[in-house]
């Protein structure tokens, strides 16, 4: 063998080696390079559930604030109207006070089939939902509806009892009280008020189509009412 082949041999398995090796550290680098991608991924995918997560729980708290913001609107609106009953009754009871003057044959300037204020078992339901006591309140009102269906008042109670439904966040039984009494008492002054109702109360409950159709035969059936305006001003609203 001429002499220098060895070394020739042995630089030839030197460059092998070190390209095996190289080859190795190309492989492990690949590798290291792939686990952080998968874990990059990983992380990203985790990121994205949180963020949905979030989003759904932010979208739950809206719902559930527009709906406290709806009983809140109602309950201010059951105020003023509270408000303005006690304001008439203040009238009639100073007009009370006047000196009487007996009259012998006395005339009734009372309207036949009118009567000339509430009765006492609806002034009693009215009581108990003054008081807040609405469980009690929603029986009492019920008893004075069966007892007095034809009564100028029994429109008003199925008003109360509906709203007595709200208060308790009972949308299902407060949508039943405020659609009978537009079914049953057409003509009444509450009848407006309660189709009114009735649209909130399908909105607390997530119908918003059928809110939308109540408000639409709000303005439909009492176009000149005050509740009217308002169903106006929900729906351009939406």
């Amino acid at each position: 063998m001429p002499y220098g082949v060895p070394w020739v041999l042995l630089l030839l398995l030197a460059l092998a080696l070190n390209g095996c090796a190289a080859n190795d550290l190309v492989a492990k680098r690949q590798a290291e390079a792939e686990a952080k991608i998968e874990h990059l991924i990983q992380g990203s995918a985790k990121r994205e559930q949180r963020q949905n997560e979030f989003a759904a729980q932010l979208q739950a708290r809206d719902e559930q604030a527009q709906a406290m913001q709806l009983q809140v609107k109602q309950l201010q609106e059951s105020v003023r109207e509270l408000q303005i009953q006690q304001d008439s009754a203040k009238a009639r009871g100073a007009s009370a006070v006047t000196p009487k003057i007996e009259v012998v044959n006395p005339v009734s300037t009372a309207k036949p089939g009118r009567e000339s204020g509430p009765p006492a078992d609806y002034l009693k339901a009215f009581g108990l939902y003054s008081a807040n006591n609405c469980a009690a309140a929603v029986l009492s009102f019920e008893e004075f509806i069966t007892a007095n269906p034809g009564s100028e008042y029994a429109a008003n109670a199925l008003f109360w009892v509906g709203e007595c439904h709200v208060a308790q966040s009972a949308f299902q039984k407060a949508k039943e009280a405020f659609s009978r009494l537009v079914g049953s008492y057409p003509s009444s002054p509450k009848a407006a008020d309660a189709q009114l109702k009735l649209g909130y109360t399908l909105e607390s409950m997530n119908e918003k189509e059928r809110a939308l159709e109540a408000f639409e035969n709000l303005i439909t059936l009492y176009p000149s009412s005050p509740a009217a305006v308002k169903a106006r001003e929900r729906l351009s609203a939406k």
